[in-house]
């Protein structure tokens, strides 16, 4: 398998449903700092401290013009029950046929049974800066996420 989409690669384009099913052209968010982060499955336990730590600190991404995108394999209405349920306050899109999840190579974990976690920081010309991949350190996500916006 090629290796995943790395530091210094251009983002691959893509379209995928919104939890709105709106259609979101990622060229068209080209020009700000995104964070965009793959993740197993709606509202499980390490993918909900995930999204809800993004969700807290969305203030401080914000301000630093990042926008936070987050990506499975979900439905768009298991989306909305998700970012309903816990108040996201980013998009989160619906990849069912795995499409992009393939774009970027994401790792699957163990076996290759469960999605894998990993995020990409990626700079206003749409190249990746920076990638962190922890299935099970749901919360440095951010972390990682934060630290490198605050750079950029």
């Amino acid at each position: 398998m090629p290796k995943s989409i790395g530091v210094g690669d251009a983002i691959p384009d893509f379209s995928l449903l919104d939890q709105h099913s709106k259609e979101v052209n990622i060229k068209d968010k080209i020009g700000k700092p995104l964070i965009i982060y793959f993740y197993p499955k709606d509202d499980t336990p390490g993918c909900t401290r995930e999204a809800c730590t993004f969700r807290d600190q969305f203030d401080v991404f914000n301000d630093y013009g990042a926008e936070i995108i987050g990506i499975s394999s979900d439905s768009p209405k298991s989306h909305l029950r998700f970012a309903k349920k816990h108040n996201l306050n980013f998009t989160l899109l619906s990849d069912q046929a795995k499409k992009v999840e393939k774009l970027f190579r994401v790792p699957r974990s163990v076996l290759g049974f469960v999605a894998g976690r990993v995020t990409y920081v990626i700079d206003k010309n749409g190249v990746v800066v920076h990638t962190f991949n922890s299935l099970f350190n749901a919360e440095k996500h951010v972390d990682e996420a934060l630290e490198i916006i605050k750079k950029l």
